[in-house]
């Protein structure tokens, strides 16, 4: 009983190991070019984006100015103290660094990353738009293409260079609660069961 015990100890441990080096490795290659980048939304200051969202906001812009992507969708609510949604605030960003309005796309119904996703899904339907990159901080991205896949979406990654998480102080609390967010998927999956 110790041995199996000892085994099943060690399997969780590699497990763990493995699932924190891919949350922190992740999107380290190179995305292909899609129909669209989602910026995933994050807070917004009085009209203004946070850095968090800033950050998020200049890779989606990049992109779109390479032309890897024909439009950007910008998602993310507001709270009830809030007077503009985080997708507005966003949508005000970009067309003030250049991306045509016509080629951003919005929802402003999410506080969540799921519903981030599956709202950018329902509202790319009118343009035809079949395969994203999603464009977020590193360590959130391994959870959010997962989303994506779940609802059948053809996704790609694209951490943002631009990332107010730079510091270890600022990345490890944030890289700790993204892998214990990835940690406990299983756990959940297999109480729904």
């Amino acid at each position: 009983m110790k041995r199996l015990i000892q085994i099943i100890l060690l399997i969780l441990l590699a497990y763990a190991l493995y699932t924190g080096y891919s949350v922190w490795t992740y999107g380290d290659e190179k995305a292909t070019d899609a129909d669209a980048a989602i910026v995933l939304g994050a807070a917004q200051w009085n009209g203004k984006p946070s850095p968090v969202f800033e950050g998020r906001l200049k890779q989606g812009i990049e992109l779109y100015k390479e032309g890897r992507v024909e439009y950007l969708i910008l998602t993310g609510g507001k709270s009830e103290q809030a007077a503009s949604s985080e997708a507005e605030v966003g949508k005000d960003y970009a067309m003030e660094h250049g991306v045509k309005e016509e080629d951003i796309l919005f929802e402003d119904r999410s506080l969540i990353t799921e519903d981030n996703l599956s709202n950018a899904k329902e509202v790319s339907h009118e343009k035809g738009i079949r395969s994203f990159l999603i464009v977020s901080d590193q360590f959130h991205l391994k959870r959010a293409v997962a989303m994506a896949k779940h609802l059948n979406m053809k996704v790609e990654g694209v951490p943002t260079q631009y990332s107010a998480y730079k510091s270890m102080e600022t990345k490890v609390p944030f890289f700790l609660r993204e892998w214990g967010y990835w940690m406990g998927q299983p756990v959940t999956k297999l109480i729904m069961l």
